[in-house]
């Protein structure tokens, strides 16, 4: 599948799973050209998902969440993905900063 295909999926996917309130998704496999991971086809990828779903939970628990709502990407088109996971209120303060 190629990246931007993805990047789409990856965004499509966080957002119905996990009924987020925003998304964004950034390609960053071109950085891991070389990698002994991308060399089976998987993409690296930075998330930034916010979701009442997070909130009360552990930035652990938040993360397993994410990992769950990928299911089946992260063993064919997913290799690595570096997340930030925020709820609403959290979102709202980083951006009132």
């Amino acid at each position: 599948m190629e990246a931007s295909n993805r990047a789409g999926l990856i965004e499509e996917r966080l957002s119905k799973e996990l009924d987020a309130e925003h998304v964004e998704v950034f390609d960053d496999s071109a950085r891991h050209a070389d990698h002994l991971g991308a060399q089976g086809g998987g993409g690296h990828f930075r998330v930034l998902v916010v979701s009442r779903r997070f909130d009360g939970l552990s930035p652990v628990a938040a993360q397993r969440l994410v990992y769950e709502a990928l299911g089946e990407l992260m063993t064919s088109d997913v290799h690595a993905v570096q997340m930030k996971t925020l709820t609403p209120a959290e979102w709202l303060a980083l951006r009132s900063e």
